[in-house]
């Protein structure tokens, strides 16, 4: 859950990029910090090794001052991808306030992405999280790639689900990457506003919250 600096009068905001190895979450996080321009944002840590773009995480700042004095940051991370670092995720994971499943649209991969929302729902449970009520947007990534499942079947699988609708992406070429944290963004919401009062103190709403972290690339849904 988002930590509030009383001190500091601050309040920090987690969010994680979910999903299989190599499914597109460190090229979403890059595109993200290409892309937006808040009033405060910080570097991009990455690191990489030989079989996956990222072993433990990558993590930017970013965030903005509201008229209350309030400063409202988010932290973006991403989790290792191989199942041999599934302690690791479950780290990235503890008090995450929303997260990005990121799914490649490969056909080859389909068994790859289940296994890793399966991953996501147990490791969600295990560090103290409700996965029924926890804030989610799922992208499928990699549409530009030749055998990719059908956006038809995609809904056919996943509109019955409270987490439709999915959002389908080319990470590598900015499309999709907006539309996914924008509804993962409207979809924390909710939780921030009863938990923190941020309208009421703050006079802090839904749109205004999602248009100061996007400022320009804002789109009203």
């Amino acid at each position: 859950m988002a930590e509030f600096d009383e001190e500091r009068n601050q309040l920090q905001i987690k969010l994680v990029y979910y999903g299989p190895a190599l499914s597109g979450k460190t090229t979403n996080l890059a595109a993200l910090h290409d892309l937006l321009q808040p009033d405060l944002k910080g570097d991009m840590m990455v690191l990489e090794t030989q079989n996956d773009r990222t072993l433990f995480f990558d993590l930017f700042p970013l965030g903005f001052q509201l008229p209350s004095g309030l400063t409202v940051t988010l932290k973006l991370y991403t989790v290792p991808g191989q199942v041999q670092h599934d302690s690791t995720r479950k780290a990235v994971l503890s008090r995450a306030d929303g997260v990005a499943f990121i799914a490649d649209s490969q056909r080859n991969q389909e068994q790859n992405n289940l296994e890793s929302f399966r991953n996501l729902s147990e490791n969600a449970h295990r560090v103290g999280l409700d996965f029924g009520t926890l804030p989610l947007a799922v992208q499928f990534n990699k549409r530009d790639l030749g055998d990719v499942v059908s956006k038809p079947d995609l809904v056919a699988r996943w509109q019955s689900s409270p987490w439709w609708p999915i959002k389908l992406a080319t990470a590598l070429e900015n499309k999709g990457v907006l539309e996914t944290f924008q509804l993962l963004l409207e979809r924390t919401w909710g939780a921030l506003d009863r938990d923190y009062a941020l309208g009421e103190q703050h006079g802090l709403d839904r749109v205004t919250f999602v248009q100061n972290v996007l400022g320009q690339s804002y789109a009203v849904s």
